[in-house]
């Protein structure tokens, strides 16, 4: 039975959480691992996190990333995730109003998986990262 477990946890999802702000990042993550996701990695430093999923890439099933960021920003970073790995899932997190057509005009290749509007409740997060991956 002991075998078994060790292969449950092998192939749970892993979670990529990127936020310039740290609180947030921390609180994303918190509210991830709290019931349901136990692989979940917070950064704040888009480089960081790319240069990570660049090494990590093959155990990642979602990205969860801010659009607004300074140095790289969550659309650049999509871009050069999905050059990586062309099947990670994409969540992204905004303050700001989007459309679909601003998604269109700026990431028209890549797919992204969904959209998180902050603030959002917990309940949103688990929601709408447990529905992604499960697809």
């Amino acid at each position: 039975m002991p075998n078994k477990n060790r292969n449950i946890r092998q192939y749970e999802p892993k979670v990529l959480v990127l936020d310039d702000d740290f609180d947030l990042a921390t609180l994303v993550k918190q509210i991830l691992q709290k019931d349901v996701f136990k692989n979940v990695f917070a950064f704040t430093d888009p480089l960081l996190a790319l240069e990570h999923f660049r090494i990590n890439h093959k155990d990642y099933s979602i990205i969860i990333s801010d659009i607004r960021m300074p140095t790289m920003n969550g659309f650049e970073f999509v871009r050069e995730a999905r050059k990586i790995n062309p099947k990670v899932k994409i969540l992204l997190m905004t303050a700001f109003e989007i459309d679909d057509k601003e998604f269109a005009r700026v990431l028209p290749k890549p797919k992204i998986d969904g959209l998180i509007r902050k603030p959002a409740s917990s309940k949103q997060i688990l929601n709408t990262v447990s529905s992604i991956i499960g697809n």
